[in-house]
C-alpha cells in the first residue's frame, strides 16, 4: 500500500537527497561549512604571516640592544612596505652576531684622556650628559669636573 508521501513524489525524482543540498527551510549546511572554513583559513594564514615576520626578532632575542633595534625596524619596514629585501636583511642580521666595536673605541678614548691629562672623568664614569639635561643640571656637572681633578682618583700625566 502506498503512503501519502509516495503519492506526492514524482516517480522520476530521486528518493535520496545528499546532506549538503539546501534544505526546504532555506538552510544551506555546505555554505555554512565553507564560510567557517574560509574564516579559519584566513585567520590561520594571518597568524602564519605575522609569525614569519616576527622570526628575525625571535632569533635575535638576547643580542645587543642596537642590533635588535635595527632588526625590529627592518622587520617593521618589511611588514608595512611588503618589501621582502628588508625582511631578508633582518633575518641575516639576526643570524650573524656583530662584533662589539664600542668597547675598544671607549678604551682608546680613555687611554687618550689619560695620556693628555684630561680633567674630565673617563667615558664610562660619566652618567649625566649636559645635552640631555636641563641647564641647571649641566651647570652642576661642570662644577663637579674640577672636584674630580683635585681628587686622588684623577689621572696623572706621567712623563
Amino acid at each position: 500500500m502506498a503512503t501519502s508521501s509516495d503519492a506526492t513524489l514524482h516517480p522520476m525524482a530521486p528518493h535520496f537527497i545528499p546532506s549538503w543540498m539546501p534544505n526546504a527551510d532555506g538552510s544551506d549546511p555546505f555554505l555554512m561549512a565553507m564560510a567557517v572554513l574560509v574564516v579559519l583559513l584566513v585567520l590561520g594564514a594571518g597568524v602564519f604571516y605575522l609569525t614569519m615576520h616576527a622570526l628575525p626578532e625571535q632569533m635575535a632575542h638576547g643580542v645587543g640592544s642596537t642590533q635588535i633595534q635595527i632588526i625590529s625596524i627592518l622587520a617593521l619596514l618589511a611588514l608595512f612596505t611588503h618589501n621582502n629585501a628588508f625582511w631578508i636583511l633582518a633575518l641575516l642580521l639576526a643570524a650573524i652576531n656583530l662584533p662589539d666595536f664600542l668597547t675598544p673605541l671607549q678604551r682608546i678614548s680613555n687611554a687618550l684622556d689619560r695620556a693628555t691629562g684630561s680633567t674630565e672623568p673617563p667615558f664610562e664614569m660619566q652618567t649625566n650628559y649636559p645635552h640631555h639635561e636641563a641647564p641647571e643640571a649641566a651647570a652642576t656637572q661642570t662644577e663637579a669636573a674640577p672636584k674630580y681633578a683635585e681628587s686622588s682618583e684623577a689621572p696623572t700625566k706621567e712623563g
